[in-house]
């Protein structure tokens, strides 16, 4: 919550909004967004800005009204709705959208030229991403194969999240980074697969289906989910992904490493129907930790 009301002060005071007029105009921001709105659609009501816009419609009224007596705005009544009035800029009305638009236009071109080019471009994306988590319906995972990209990420995220929660030091991302670079390296289509969990556009987690020494036996590897996306599912349809496609392959059981500390991955694969066959200490990853090995019979 504080993030987000410190980004609120610095956004309204950077961009103008608590002048009293908005960028150089004689609207203020709650008429210059009505302006916009009566440019921007055919012959909308004021019922229809209203919501819009969430505001009062009493508001809009009186805005409309000044608009009206200013001549921007001309109003007729709606033949399908005999209490409705529909609403249309007149040429006035379009020359003082007109005007507002290229000022602001030019505000915010300087607001941007003010930032070097790595800044600029983080606004411009973190912009588009408050844009769409207000705007988009939320979207749940979905799973998808690899892309180029990806294993450079999986190695990052996991060496990021691990290190953070658990305090494990770069020997880990050093493995999963062996893991990764021989999975690419013998990759076989018809043993081995990996998929990626998004949701909003994100990686989420993911999992890998290896093949072992032993032809009837595959690994489940790396899985892991990020901490936002935990209690969505995500690592439920990430370990049903990977059994499914390993009985597809032919394996006749499924093997995975884990650590007792991974508690929220061990009860995924209890859920999935996998048994505990072994557990041994070990020192790895700047940490005292319990191996284990579980198994899956196909």
């Amino acid at each position: 919550m504080a993030a987000l009301r410190a980004f609120n002060r610095v956004y309204t005071s950077r961009l103008g909004l608590l002048d009293a007029h908005l960028d150089d105009s004689p609207f203020t921001l709650s008429e210059a967004r009505v302006l916009y709105e009566l440019a921007n659609r055919s012959d909308p009501t004021g019922a229809e800005i209203a919501r819009a816009l969430r505001l009062d419609p009493a508001q809009i009224s009186r805005t409309i009204k000044r608009f009206a007596n200013r001549g921007l705005v001309a109003t007729r009544d709606d033949p399908s709705h005999g209490r409705h009035q529909l609403l249309a800029l007149t040429d006035q009305g379009r020359a003082a959208f007109t005007a507002l638009e290229n000022n602001t236009r030019r505000a915010i071109g300087a607001l941007l030229d003010e930032l070097p080019p790595f800044r600029r471009a983080a606004m411009l994306s973190a912009a588009s991403t408050i844009t769409r988590v207000f705007e988009e319906d939320p979207s749940g995972p979905i799973l998808r194969r690899l892309r180029p990209g990806d294993l450079g990420m999986v190695i990052a995220r996991q060496a990021i999240l691990y290190a953070e929660e658990y305090g494990w030091n770069s020997d880990y991302e050093a493995l999963v980074a062996r893991i990764l670079a021989d999975f690419h390296q013998s990759f076989d289509p018809a043993r081995d697969a990996a998929w990626i969990a998004e949701m909003d556009g994100r990686m989420a987690g993911s999992i890998f289906l290896v093949h072992g020494d032993e032809p009837d036996v595959g690994k489940l590897r790396l899985l892991y989910v990020e901490r936002d996306a935990r209690g969505t599912g995500v690592g439920k349809m990430l370990v049903a992904a990977c059994v499914d496609r390993a009985r597809a392959a032919g394996y006749k059981r499924l093997d995975l490493w884990t650590n007792s500390v991974l508690t929220a991955a061990r009860q995924i694969y209890e859920r999935a129907g996998f048994v505990l066959v072994d557990e041994a200490p070990h020192h790895s990853f700047g940490q005292d930790l319990i191996g284990q090995t579980w198994s899956l019979a196909l």
